[in-house]
């Protein structure tokens, strides 16, 4: 089982096998993956990805250029004998409270045993009320743990025009402190895809045009390979022993 998520960062990618480089503090989960990991010990892991355009793969070349499957993908490639089945459901647009919703009627109709709930953005950008996002992350996490299920946080995608526009910060702390306090891992998407764009590895924005579809698809890759990092640090923790 240590090797099913020792290794995940070093898989091939299909479209683009250059590893992403990141510091190792941005992939640590900082709390334990239980359900996960007993999924996996079972052989049979179904994730449910919760989120707005970037978990449909929005500007990617197709929908298996998304990072949701693209991270399925690696997981298939390192272990067959798994069956791991990565479902996506969010559309453009969809906000914390509508998102929230959505978990619940999902897991009624199949339980996961991981959530990957990607927010903020939409709240961000429209100015809602951070209470508003913070009431629905607490009841979306406490359903989630009433049934049993591990949930990530996904932060916002780094963006300088969203930067530039709107008042992230506050969402951004709001994530953490709702991680914290349900002790959840939080994967730091703002700081992994800044980082990637100031080491010049990967960034859209600044893409010519002709190249910006891939350059997507390589961002999504690089997520799918930060997301798998997170579930291998999660995993160690779950097990109690130290990370490899």
């Amino acid at each position: 089982m240590a090797l099913l998520l020792a290794a995940l960062l070093a898989w091939p990618a299909r479209a683009d096998n250059r590893a992403c480089i990141a510091p190792a503090e941005l992939l640590e989960a900082g709390a334990p993956l239980p359900a996960t990991l007993r999924a996996v010990d079972a052989r049979s892991l179904r994730i449910l990805v919760i989120g707005g355009a970037s978990v449909l793969g929005a500007g990617t070349s197709g929908p298996e250029a998304a990072w949701p499957a693209r991270l399925q993908a690696l997981l298939t490639a390192r272990r067959p004998g798994i069956a791991f089945k990565v479902v996506v459901r969010g559309k453009r647009g969809i906000n914390t409270t509508e998102a929230g919703a959505l978990l619940v009627e999902e897991m009624a109709k199949a339980p996961a045993q991981l959530v990957l709930w990607a927010t903020g953005t939409v709240s961000a950008v429209r100015g809602l009320e951070v209470d508003e996002m913070v009431e629905a992350l607490n009841t979306g996490l406490d359903e989630l743990k009433a049934a049993g299920a591990d949930a990530v946080l996904i932060e916002p995608q780094f963006s300088r025009f969203l930067r530039a526009n709107a008042n992230v910060e506050p969402y951004m702390d709001a994530l953490r402190l709702v991680a914290a306090a349900h002790h959840v891992p939080l994967l730091r998407r703002w700081d992994l895809m800044r980082h990637w764009a100031e080491t010049e590895q990967v960034d859209v924005e600044r893409a010519p045009k002709p190249e910006r579809v891939a350059a997507t698809d390589r961002l999504n890759n690089c997520l799918a390979q930060a997301v798998a990092a997170l579930l291998r640090d999660g995993a160690a923790e779950a097990r109690g022993r130290p990370r490899p």
